[in-house]
């Protein structure tokens, strides 16, 4: 069972699944930003469902009355490769009117090491 803790998923022994899971393959973040609608956060779940990426890590909100959400997930067991994981996800943006945008976790860190 899953449970919420200041914001972090958790799993019933109360560890981070987010820190135990991305041992076990290839991490991922990804954001979307655009005007709010019903079933952003559908879709995208549902996307990645589809192509076996498992959603280790969500934070959503508005601000200044854009939806932002970034997720860490998991694509080490994925049907497609990042690139074309990164096609299939400009073209649902598109589709929803939301920008969506996966970067690797390796390459996120190391743009953003002082």
């Amino acid at each position: 069972m899953r449970e919420r803790d200041g914001g972090r998923a958790r799993g019933a022994a109360g560890e981070s699944d987010a820190a135990g899971a991305r041992g076990g393959g290839e991490s991922a973040i990804v954001t979307v930003v655009g005007s709010d609608k019903v079933g952003i956060i559908a879709k995208v779940s549902a996307f990645f469902a589809e192509h076996r990426v498992n959603i280790e890590d969500i934070s959503q909100t508005i601000l200044s009355g854009k939806f932002v959400m970034m997720m860490m997930v998991n694509v080490g067991e994925s049907s497609l490769p990042l690139e074309e994981l990164k096609g299939e996800l400009a073209a649902l943006g598109s589709e929803l009117g939301v920008s969506i945008s996966i970067l690797h976790e390796r390459v996120f860190t190391a743009m953003h090491r002082l």
